[in-house]
C-alpha cells in the first residue's frame, strides 16, 4: 500500500501539532457569504410580501435544506442556509408540502437520499416541525382516482396531518379559459391558511408547486383576499452570465430534468438588461401573466426574472473559488452520469448532455487533478487505485490490498499526512484487521473482505484510546472538508456516503472491477 505524494509545496515539517497549524489556513476556500445572504434574502422576501399586500405564496424551487449542490458550487453556502432565513421569519410563515399523485404511483426516489417521495414529505415535516416553523397541510397533486395517492392521504390522515387534493386539469397549464374558472382551479380543494408568507415546497422537481401557488391565488381571490405569488429560484443565478461556471454546473445538475439555461427574452424586452433564467419558466411565462391578468385584471410581471426573489449573487465575495468550485461540480457529474448508466439510472443523452456542458466550460475530466493522479497511480500498479487532493494543493494517492480497499487506503494516507506521521508507520495493526475481516466473511457472510472507509474510522477511534498517532490522525478529518477524491473503480455505497459525510467530493470511473480495465 505504497503512498504516492505530490507536493507542491516544499516543506517539510517534522512535529505533527505544527503540520495541523500550518493546514489550517489552507482549509476549503469560501467563495460565498452565508450571513449576508440570509440578511438580505428575508429582506427582499419581507418587501415582496408587503407588495401583494395580505398573503404571498413563495415556490420554494430546489430543497430547502440538504442543499448539497449549492454547498459545493459556492463554497461557503451551508445546506440549511434557506430553511435557517426562512426560520428568521417563522412567526409570519406557514409550509405546504406537495407531492404529485404521480410519484406516489411510481414510488419515486430521491437519488441524494435512497428514499422515496412519500416518505421524504414525512421527512421534511418532521424536519420543519423540529425548526419551530408551522406547517400547514399536504397537497397531493395531479389526482386523478389513483388508489396508492387516496391510500397515502388515508395514511397522513391517521397521523393527524391535514390532506388536500388538487386535480388534473385538461390542457394544462394552456388552455387558460378552462384552468381558470370553477372547472380548473375552482375544483381543488382550497387549503386554508392563516400566515402572512407560505411557503410551498416539495420533495423534488414536477410535483406541482406552481399550480398549487396560481390555484391558490385564484381560490383567495375568490375569498376577497389579496394574495401575490414568488419564486425562490437559487439556480441559475439571474445576475450571473450565462457563461458562468456556476449557471453551467446548474444545467449538469438538471440534465435529466432537460433544463437549458437561456437570455431572458422578457427581461431583455422590457428593461434592456440581460439576465439569465431556464427554459421551463420563460416558456410558462406567457400562460402565467394571462392567468394573472385573469385573476387581477392586469398583469403582475413583466418578466420569469422579476418573478423570483433570489440574492445569491449578490453575495460571492471570491468569484474566483466559485468558479474552480463549479468546474469541478460539472466534472463530477459527469462522473455521475456515466456510474448512473452503468447502474441503468440515466440515458446516453444525459451523459453526452454534460459532455458538451463541459466542452462549453471549455475543461476535460483531465482539469480534475485527483482524476489524473489516480490513472497514473493505475498504470505503475495495475490495481485498483485512487488519489485525493486536499485542500493546499497537495495530492495523495493509494491502491487496493488484500487487507484495505483503495478508498480506505487513501483515507489512511490523507489522515497520516496531515497530523505529520511518517507513511510507514501502521495506524492499525494487522492482528486487528484480520479478526474485522473475518468477521464480515465468516460470519456475516460477505464477499470483500477489505475494510471500507467507515470500519477503518471506527478501527482508529478505538485505537485512539492508547496509541497516540490514532488520535492525532482523528484530530485531522476537518481539514478534509473541500478536498477532491477520484477512484478507478465504483465504490461501495458505504464509502461514498463515508466521502460525503467527510465532506469531500467523490468521483469514481464506471468500472465495478478492474478486470474491466484493457491497458492499451
Amino acid at each position: 500500500m505504497q503512498e504516492i505524494l505530490y507536493r507542491p509545496f516544499a516543506f517539510e515539517v517534522k512535529r505533527p501539532n505544527f503540520v495541523a497549524r500550518i493546514l489550517k489556513p489552507n482549509h476549503m476556500q469560501y467563495g460565498f457569504d452565508n450571513a449576508k445572504y440570509l440578511k438580505i434574502q428575508s429582506e427582499q422576501i419581507k418587501k415582496r410580501i408587503s407588495t401583494f399586500g395580505d398573503k404571498l405564496y413563495l415556490e420554494f424551487g430546489g430543497k430547502l435544506f440538504d442543499d448539497f449542490h449549492a454547498s459545493r458550487v459556492l463554497p461557503g453556502f451551508e445546506p440549511d442556509s434557506k430553511l435557517k432565513m426562512l426560520m428568521q421569519m417563522k412567526d409570519d410563515a406557514e409550509i405546504i408540502i406537495v407531492i404529485s399523485a404521480i410519484d406516489i404511483e411510481k414510488n419515486k426516489v430521491r437519488s441524494d437520499l435512497g428514499i422515496t417521495y412519500d416518505m421524504d414529505v414525512l421527512r421534511l415535516r418532521d424536519e420543519f416541525l423540529s425548526r419551530g416553523l408551522s406547517v400547514n397541510s399536504v397537497v397531493i397533486t395531479h389526482y386523478n382516482g389513483q388508489a396508492s395517492a387516496a391510500a397515502y392521504r388515508k395514511r397522513l390522515e391517521q397521523m393527524e396531518i391535514t390532506v388536500y387534493y388538487h386535480y388534473t386539469i385538461e390542457g394544462y397549464p394552456h388552455n387558460v379559459a378552462l384552468i381558470d374558472s370553477d372547472e380548473g382551479f375552482g375544483k381543488n380543494d382550497y387549503v386554508k391558511t392563516t400566515k402572512p408568507l407560505v411557503v410551498v415546497t416539495a420533495p423534488g422537481p414536477g410535483s406541482g408547486k406552481m399550480a398549487v401557488c396560481l390555484s391558490q391565488l385564484y381560490q383567495e381571490n375568490k375569498r376577497g383576499i389579496k394574495a401575490g405569488y414568488a419564486k425562490f429560484e437559487t439556480f441559475p443565478i439571474w445576475n450571473l452570465p450565462l457563461s458562468h461556471p456556476v449557471n453551467i454546473a446548474y444545467e449538469a445538475a438538471t440534465a435529466d430534468l432537460e433544463d437549458v439555461n437561456m437570455i431572458d427574452p422578457f427581461h431583455l424586452d422590457a428593461y434592456g438588461t440581460t439576465t439569465v433564467n431556464y427554459n421551463r419558466d420563460i416558456e410558462i411565462f406567457p400562460v402565467m401573466n394571462a392567468l394573472f391578468d385573469d385573476i387581477y385584471g392586469k398583469p403582475t410581471y413583466k418578466s420569469p426574472t422579476d418573478m423570483g426573489v433570489n440574492m445569491t449573487g449578490y453575495c460571492i465575495c471570491d468569484d474566483t473559488a466559485c468558479r474552480e468550485a463549479a468546474l469541478q461540480e460539472i466534472i463530477r457529474r459527469y462522473y455521475d452520469s456515466l456510474c448512473n448508466l452503468a447502474d441503468g439510472k440515466a440515458t446516453e443523452s444525459e451523459v453526452n448532455k454534460i459532455a458538451l456542458l463541459m466542452k462549453r466550460a471549455n475543461i476535460t475530466t483531465a482539469y480534475r487533478k485527483c482524476t489524473v493522479a489516480a490513472k497514473e497511480r493505475l498504470e505503475q500498479s495495475n490495481v485498483a487505485a485512487a488519489a485525493i487532493e486536499l485542500c493546499d494543493g497537495t495530492i495523495l494517492t493509494a491502491e487496493t490490498s488484500p487487507l484495505l480497499g483503495p478508498s480506505a487506503a487513501l483515507l489512511l494516507n490523507a489522515l497520516k499526512h496531515l497530523a505529520g506521521i511518517a507513511h510507514n508507520v501502521k495506524l492499525i495493526p494487522q492482528t486487528m484487521i484480520e479478526p474485522i475481516q473475518k468477521t464480515k466473511v465468516t460470519y456475516l457472510h460477505g464477499h470483500n473482505p477489505r475494510l471500507h472507509t467507515d470500519e477503518v474510522l471506527v478501527a482508529i477511534s478505538m485505537m485512539s484510546l492508547i496509541d497516540e498517532n490514532c488520535r492525532l490522525a482523528l484530530e485531522q478529518l476537518p481539514n478534509l472538508e473541500g478536498a477532491q477524491v477520484h477512484s478507478i473503480v465504483m465504490l461501495s455505497e458505504v464509502d461514498r456516503k463515508t466521502f460525503k459525510k467527510l465532506g469531500i467530493g467523490l468521483t469514481c470511473d464506471p468500472i465495478r472491477k478492474l478486470k474491466s480495465i484493457k491497458k492499451g
